[in-house]
């Protein structure tokens, strides 16, 4: 016999997952921000009709699967570089990913349910719960808060909003509007209820249309290039083709520009096919080519047994003059958890063949570059993460990312790895320049506008004028704090009413 209330429940199921694929178009490149508030407030919807705790987890959990699904789909991009040793993994990596981050989203669901109870109190609870969940999705197990819900606006002038409250603070925000419209879609709400619901909604987007455009951003005299190559990824390391990039990457340096002879050029990550100890002849025919600018590459390095990804500083007489390397790895990408043991049944992290894979670096992130000030150094995934700008012991003038973004595809992986970019120089305040193997290659103000760029999968250079950084922006002195210490706060209050309502029908049934 069929069960009509079982059918309904998978019916919800399949909604919520629906749901979750319709919120991750308004991540890059489609950034459709109109989803936003049909996504979250359909799944709250959703939320308030499960009966249970751990149905409001299922809900959740297939919630994040439909988003993470979609929205990470490029994970599956650096299994096709080596496609007959690794190709097997991709649809595994991709499940286990998206089911994984979607836990944190279940356990969420599941407390809401619990402390919410009904009306403005289950939106209360679910946009606290889901916060503290994307509080640790960026920080738990070395964190990964690709798809955050602030990389929706970069394109609106709501993003501006990072340099007060920065990412954590903008999804805070988000998640509460977009639940609040699901409270207006309940049924049997009155009129003024629906409009009372709406009101964050139409509050938010009011603020972000009054936010000024920010204003144009000084310039200083000096002069970078970017050097882009586009090397496909399962062409890069090859001996047919290897030489080929170099010498493409020394043609873009000696180029004439129409700004003259830049300052600064950039290459990007791993951009030069030999170990740093061994390159001396090959930075004095880098810096040869240069003209006297100073050049950052990315390279690889050995110390003993241990190997680095690492950036290189040149001055220009091609002296090796500041060094650093990547702190936050990525995982079973850069290193593998046991990696020398599951060398030997062939496991490796995609980007190194050394079994265990690269190690972290461990110095000072902050190097000084001549007319440019202090520089912080990002290799591409450490852009993820905000907390790494102010790691270091002063307020960098300049961000500069190199980054290889050939491992993430051609469709959304690099532009959602671009947005965050933007993201980090609007919450410092900074202007950051970026450089990218297959692009996209760029200098951003301290507003998260590009001011030059050179566009995915296309070979050459862009020279620019670099921005002068602003006044430090209240986020990059506070961080993340305030944020957590008012989502604690109303985790204490939400506690203290359910304590209390269990209290009183403890009360009334005993009468």
């Amino acid at each position: 016999m069929i069960n009509p209330a079982h059918w309904r429940w998978r019916g919800r199921l399949v909604l919520a997952f629906g749901l979750g694929v319709l919120l991750a178009q308004a991540l890059a490149p489609l950034h459709v921000v109109l989803t936003v508030p049909m996504a979250l407030g359909g799944v709250f919807v959703l939320f308030t009709r499960a009966e249970t705790m751990r149905r409001a987890a299922w809900i959740g959990w297939i919630f994040g699967v439909g988003y993470f699904g979609a929205g990470l789909s490029w994970i599956v991009e650096p299994f096709q570089v080596d496609p007959d040793r690794h190709a097997w993994m991709a649809p595994f990596a991709l499940v286990f990913l998206a089911g994984g981050l979607s836990l944190f989203w279940a356990v969420a669901f599941g407390l809401a349910a619990r402390t919410g109870g009904q009306g403005w109190g289950a939106v209360l609870a679910l946009t606290v719960w889901m916060s503290m969940a994307e509080f640790a999705r960026a920080y738990v197990l070395t964190g990964l808060p690709w798809a955050a819900f602030g990389q929706f606006w970069i394109d609106t002038p709501a993003a501006q909003v990072l340099q007060w409250i920065g990412p954590q603070g903008l999804a805070v925000l988000t998640v509460f509007a977009g639940l609040s419209v699901g409270l207006a879609a309940r049924p049997g709400v009155r009129l003024l209820g629906r409009a009372l619901a709406l009101l964050p909604a139409m509050l938010g987007v009011a603020l972000a249309l009054a936010l000024p455009e920010p204003s144009a951003f000084a310039t200083g005299e000096k002069v970078v290039r970017l050097v882009q190559p586009n090397a496909p990824q399962d062409q890069k390391w090859d001996p047919a083709y290897r030489d080929l990039f170099f010498s493409r990457q020394m043609g873009f340096t000696a180029a004439e520009g129409e700004l003259g002879q830049p300052d600064l050029i950039v290459w990007p990550e791993t951009a030069v096919p030999v170990m740093m100890e061994h390159s001396g002849s090959v930075f004095d025919r880098i810096a040869l080519q240069a003209g006297g600018a100073q050049v950052i590459l990315g390279q690889q390095r050995s110390d003993g047994e241990k190997y680095f990804n690492s950036l290189a500083v040149i001055d220009p007489q091609g002296n090796l003059i500041a060094r650093y390397d990547k702190r936050h790895l990525v995982p079973f990408g850069e290193y593998v958890p046991f990696g020398d043991l599951l060398a030997r049944v062939g496991i490796f992290g995609f980007a190194t063949q050394m079994g265990s894979g690269f190690s972290p670096g461990t110095d000072e992130p902050i190097v000084t570059l001549t007319g440019f000030g202090a520089v912080r150094p990002l290799i591409c995934y450490e852009a993820v993460f905000p907390e790494e700008i102010q790691s270091g012991s002063q307020r960098p003038d300049l961000l500069v990312q190199i980054t290889n973004d050939a491992w993430f595809g051609t469709y959304s992986g690099p532009y959602q790895h671009l947005v965050q970019a933007r993201m980090r120089a609007i919450e410092q305040g900074v202007p950051m320049i970026r450089a990218a193997n297959t692009g996209v290659s760029a200098v951003i103000d301290p507003a998260g506008r590009l001011v030059a760029s050179l566009a995915l999968g296309q070979a050459g250079f862009v020279d620019a004028r670099v921005p002068k950084p602003v006044q430090a922006t209240l986020y990059s002195r506070s961080g993340d704090w305030p944020v957590l210490g008012v989502l604690l706060f109303c985790l204490g209050g939400l506690q203290l009413l359910h304590s209390r309502s269990a209290h009183s029908r403890r009360d009334t049934i005993g009468d």
